[in-house]
């Protein structure tokens, strides 16, 4: 009988050839996957990563300024301080004030004080003053006037200065917290300008004898009467100079009061200082 199938050799041959192939072509579709994976992996771009954000500055602290301990209440003046200053301030401001009165021309250069030719003489210097020679002669009068208030001004320290130990402790107080820069030469002014008139006029008087004044202004006078049709002048000069000496000493010591109230460099002591400067 003839054979239908052939032979099992070449079958299985032709079996394991086709098995080869099948393998082979596997593997060559293994590698170009392989390496089409690793292709794609390489050209994928890298994503780039975020920029850090910048952190804020943060704001400089400030420490607090530390806190500011009140300054101590003063301790209230005692009537004893405030007698013991005021007294002080009036003996430093009369003898400042006597001083300066009491030097060369400390009357008569000094705007403040100088006294000037008699007010109710002024006709007569209108009159003398148009004449030759009359302008330069009132001056000379005026200058003698205020010779005469420099030369009898140290009368008047003595007589300040009792005045300034007489004042009692409740006039002290009152002084020291005083708003007027002048309290005091006040109270010495009501206290003291009769006396000191009274010392100041023998003394005045016999200062305008002594320096000319009163010959000088006799004759200006003597001459001014003999103008025709004018009415006669007196030549008393005394009552005049010494009112406007005193006068000029007030000034003087209201001026160095008010120095030692207010400025801290015209207050020479502890005392001065801690009496004023509580008071204000």
């Amino acid at each position: 009988m003839r054979r239908l199938f052939a032979s099992p050799a070449p079958l299985l041959a032709l079996g394991l050839l086709l098995a080869s192939s099948l393998s082979s072509l596997a593997q060559t579709r293994t590698k170009t996957t392989t390496t089409t994976t690793r292709k794609t992996a390489v050209k994928k771009p890298v994503a780039k990563k975020p920029a850090a954000k910048k952190l804020a500055a943060k704001p400089a602290v400030v420490a607090a300024p530390a806190p500011v301990a009140p300054a101590p209440a003063p301790t209230p003046l005692t009537p004893t301080e405030a007698n013991q200053g005021i007294k002080e301030a009036l003996t430093q401001g009369v003898t400042r004030a006597v001083q300066f009165a009491s030097e060369p021309d400390g009357f008569n250069l000094n705007d403040d004080i100088r006294i000037p030719f008699p007010p109710d003489a002024q006709i007569v210097a209108l009159t003398i003053g148009r004449l030759p020679l009359g302008q330069s002669a009132l001056d000379n009068v005026t200058n003698l006037l205020n010779r005469a208030a420099e030369a009898a001004a140290p009368q008047a320290k003595d007589i300040f200065l009792n005045a300034v130990q007489s004042l009692t402790i409740n006039d002290a107080l009152t002084l020291v917290t005083s708003r007027q820069s002048d309290a005091a030469t006040q109270v010495l002014r009501r206290t003291t300008e009769t006396q000191l008139q009274a010392a100041c006029k023998p003394i005045i008087e016999q200062q305008l004898s002594q320096v000319g004044a009163t010959k000088a202004y006799a004759n200006l006078i003597n001459r001014y009467n003999k103008i025709p049709l004018m009415t006669p002048a007196s030549t008393d000069l005394t009552d005049y100079v010494t009112k406007e000496t005193v006068d000029g000493l007030f000034v003087l010591l209201a001026q160095q009061e008010a120095k030692i109230r207010k400025n801290p460099a015209a207050q020479a002591s502890a005392v001065l200082q801690r009496v004023f400067g509580a008071a204000k």
